[in-house]
């Protein structure tokens, strides 16, 4: 059923990767959380790679883990720089709602059906997402205030 959406993978000294279409990657994860060979039941960590110059840029990594099989994998999904986009996880693992702000605030990467899609880690008015690769270091920011 996913074999269309899954374009490699690879396994270096326990390291396994699948690479998948990010069309299907809901799909994908919903199939590594669910079905009883796999039982992927925790999502570790969501971050991505910048690989400025390439085309797709940027690369989404997901890192899960399996309690009843004790078994660990890495998915990876390509999304393109004119639109970074990939669909949210957060209704297959609510945990995914703020490693998903994080990878938005630092690499400019929007979630389509996030449910609360805003910045985590940085303020509001930052400008930039600074773990671009052409994010400027010197870039000034604008000066906020206290609020209250």
């Amino acid at each position: 059923m996913h074999g269309s959406a899954l374009k490699n993978t690879h396994a270096n000294l326990g390291d396994a990767t699948a690479i998948v279409d990010p069309a299907r990657l809901v799909d994908v994860m919903r199939f590594l959380r669910d079905d009883g060979e796999c039982q992927f039941d925790m999502l570790t960590d969501v971050t991505a790679v910048d690989y400025l110059g390439e085309e797709p840029r940027f690369e989404m990594v997901y890192h899960l883990y399996s309690v009843p099989r004790n078994k660990r994998l890495r998915v990876k999904a390509r999304v393109g720089e004119k639109s970074p986009e990939i669909a949210t996880l957060c209704e297959l693992w609510p945990s995914a709602n703020w490693m998903e702000r994080e990878v938005w605030d630092l690499y400019g990467i929007r979630f389509a059906g996030h449910p609360d899609l805003r910045r985590i880690l940085l303020y509001e008015e930052f400008e930039g997402h600074p773990l671009r690769k052409d994010y400027a270091k010197e870039k000034r920011q604008p000066l906020v205030g206290p609020r209250n």
